[in-house]
């Protein structure tokens, strides 16, 4: 019963987000709340920058890629600050973060894949739906290359939020439900590719 109260609560929270945040996009410092929304979505905020770009891109299609610039900025900027918080406050801060969402387990998990493919595996977080600021805050605690994983992140991140504001930009408003309908398997489809990419130049380079 405790967790069901506690999953309702959280849920409660996460709407009210959501709608504060939809209320600050649609007004006239929107780009501001979006690069903010995306900064803080990489170290701790739990709604994904993704539904705010669309609507910001739906709303102003000819700014899609402004929009998907600025998004790829906060984010990639917000990875860093994640990367810190692993790097110097994992036990004061990083792990309360990964109790509250509940994957100390997936922590454990992706600390072995950042053993098996270093700084990379972060590509794969940074375009796929699997929750970003749990590689940015493990990349810290893991003493990873900052600098790889900076570049990393800008690469991914932007390959996401580009691909976003590029199929509104050409497609228009329609677009959003074929995206919000197939995101994950875009998503997949481009994982497969990008990890295909990594055994070409692990093996053939």
């Amino acid at each position: 019963m405790a967790g069901e109260a506690s999953g309702t609560v959280k849920a409660g929270m996460l709407r009210r987000m959501y709608d504060q945040c939809m209320e600050w996009i649609s007004g006239p410092h929107g780009v501001w709340v979006l690069f903010l929304v995306a900064f803080v979505e990489s170290s701790f905020f739990p709604l994904p920058p993704d539904v705010f770009l669309i609507a910001m891109c739906v709303a102003i299609p000819l700014k899609s890629f402004r929009y998907a610039a600025i998004c790829s900025f906060g984010s990639v900027l917000g990875g860093g600050f994640g990367y810190g918080l692993g790097y110097w406050f994992m036990d004061s801060v990083g792990m309360p973060i990964v109790e509250w969402y509940g994957i100390l387990d997936k922590y454990e998990l992706v600390q072995h894949y950042f053993k098996e493919y270093d700084v990379w595996i972060v590509a794969i977080a940074g375009f796929t739906p699997i929750p970003y600021k749990l590689f940015t805050i493990t990349a810290g605690s893991v003493h990873a290359s900052f600098i790889t994983f900076m570049v990393v992140s800008l690469f991914a991140r932007s390959a996401r939020f580009f691909l976003v504001a590029g199929l509104i930009w050409k497609f228009g408003p329609g677009i959003k439900q074929f995206i919000d309908r197939y995101f994950n398997i875009l998503s997949l489809v481009f994982m497969v590719l990008l990890v295909a990419g990594f055994f070409l130049v692990k093996y053939f380079l």
